[in-house]
């Protein structure tokens, strides 16, 4: 097994958590994204799809 903790921190830099971002911006998360009406409408129907196939299809099989 490989010892790591003899690497010196100043010259490994190498992180997967800083790789592909840049560290002096601040931070945003998708909540925070813009969003449009379109996007409210796509999520409400996959609400809806989604509650069809959860409740409607067992409620079909009951025979309700």
């Amino acid at each position: 097994m490989a010892d790591d903790s003899d690497t010196d921190p100043a010259v490994d830099h190498d992180s997967g958590a800083d790789v592909g971002h840049d560290l002096e911006a601040d931070r945003t998360t998708a909540p925070m994204s813009e969003y449009t009406t379109r996007d409210v409408g796509v999520g409400i129907a996959v609400v809806l799809v989604g509650a069809l196939i959860a409740f409607g299809i067992p409620l079909l099989a009951l025979g309700l």
